[in-house]
């Protein structure tokens, strides 16, 4: 580990590593993930001043199943930083819109593809989905197909919502298929 590294990992006290391409990781606790996040903005050999990216993982067979996180760059120091936050089905982490302003839209696109609630936010609302959208996309057990067609009616000026039709007419095929190989005529005759 390189002297940023373990500098964090003294004053966070957290399990800090770092991978191969220099990434610090960083795995932090709900009740602490906003001093953490602070602590790695304020700190002069941090200063991990940009919020690059908040991104959730849904790993449905785990106990916690869902990870945060969250992307910071030190531009001074040219260092990238995850911290990894680790939550179960319910929890709500703390908005971080106050410690960085950009966080408040990162936040809303985890609420919307994976519905994490994060508390205290200033408005947290759906951002790449439409409003009556039901469910969250990126959830491991949402359906492929979703629950309802969405389309734009251009007649009636808005968006419409359909019923799922997904037809499957029988067809009879006369072949053979790739994996029963072809019929070779062999002659006996000799």
């Amino acid at each position: 580990m390189d002297k940023t590294a373990r500098h964090i990992q003294k004053k966070t006290k957290c399990e800090c590593i770092q991978k191969d391409d220099g990434i610090i990781v960083i795995y932090s606790t709900l009740d602490e993930i906003e001093k953490h996040l602070s602590f790695l903005r304020d700190d002069e050999k941090c200063r991990f001043e940009l919020l690059v990216d908040i991104f959730g993982v849904d790993y449905p067979n785990r106990g916690k199943r869902f990870e945060l996180i969250y992307n910071l760059l030190s531009i001074v120091h040219n260092i990238r930083v995850h911290i990894k936050l680790q939550l179960c089905e319910g929890d709500m982490p703390p908005s971080i819109a106050k410690v960085f302003s950009t966080a408040s839209w990162f936040e809303r696109e985890v609420f919307d593809m994976y519905g994490i609630e994060f508390s205290d936010h200033p408005d947290l609302r759906r951002i790449l989905t439409d409003y009556g959208f039901k469910g969250h996309p990126m959830l491991k057990d949402f359906p492929l197909t979703g629950y309802e067609e969405v389309r734009y009616d251009i007649e009636a000026k808005k968006v419409v919502y359909n019923p799922i039709d997904l037809p499957q007419d029988f067809r009879m095929l006369d072949s053979l298929s790739p994996w029963e190989g072809k019929t070779i005529k062999v002659n006996t005759k000799e």
